[in-house]
């Protein structure tokens, strides 16, 4: 796992990079948020392909578990995908609802990402 800062309008964004999945349970979302809390970070950029694809299949609620656990630490997060593949009514609502507010946010890309968080 790689960490890039990013610093735009005064403030530090991690975006987290690897070769690998990083979160395949809620408890590995738990290591990211610390290692980033840890690291003085309040925003943090992770890609698709490094979450298990369950975390997209909102019936097991693995999506609401973790996001919950960045909102409650006040950690910034934005997932970086292209959500148009997603045929599901119900994940579509679930993105929707998350880019209305701040502490989450599901982008097309890392640009997006970056002036979202810069806010």
């Amino acid at each position: 796992m790689n960490i890039q800062i990013h610093k735009v309008n005064g403030k530090e964004i991690a975006e987290v990079t690897s070769d690998n999945v990083i979160i395949q349970h809620a408890d590995d979302a738990f290591d990211l948020l610390g290692n980033i809390y840890y690291q003085g970070f309040d925003s943090v950029i992770i890609y698709e392909q490094n979450v298990t694809a369950d975390f997209f299949d909102l019936k097991n609620k693995m999506a609401g578990e973790i996001l919950q656990k960045f909102s409650n630490y006040r950690i910034r997060l934005a997932i970086v995908c292209d959500f148009s593949k997603f045929t599901s009514q119900s994940l579509k609502d679930f993105i929707y609802e998350s880019n209305q507010g701040k502490h989450i946010n599901f982008v097309a890309s890392v640009g997006e990402a970056l002036d979202t968080l810069a806010k």
